[in-house]
């Protein structure tokens, strides 16, 4: 009975080495590219990641400030949060 066990734990040990030098090869594969190629997808996973958190911020904040700005049952609140959108709206001078 415990040589069953042990053949079946020695099976799933020899596929998780197997699984995990197939995983070292690729991991390897992506650090034997060159320096140049390897930084330039790395300035273009920053670039999409900085320009994704700006988009998105901004979406935010100004959803969230044009719901307070229509918020009149709170008179501090409402007037600030207006006075914001309206310099949003206003042209550059």
């Amino acid at each position: 009975m415990t040589s069953k066990i042990e053949s079946v734990e020695k099976d799933e040990l020899i596929a998780e080495v197997a699984a995990l030098r197939t995983e070292i090869e690729n991991v390897n594969s992506r650090l034997s590219l060159p320096l140049a190629r390897m930084l330039g997808r790395q300035l273009l996973r920053g670039v999409a990641f900085g320009l994704g958190s700006v988009l998105g911020a901004t979406l935010v904040v100004s959803l969230l400030i044009y719901s307070l700005a229509s918020i009149d049952f709170i008179p501090i609140i409402g007037e600030w949060a207006r006075e914001i959108a309206d310099m949003i709206k206003r042209p550059e001078q």
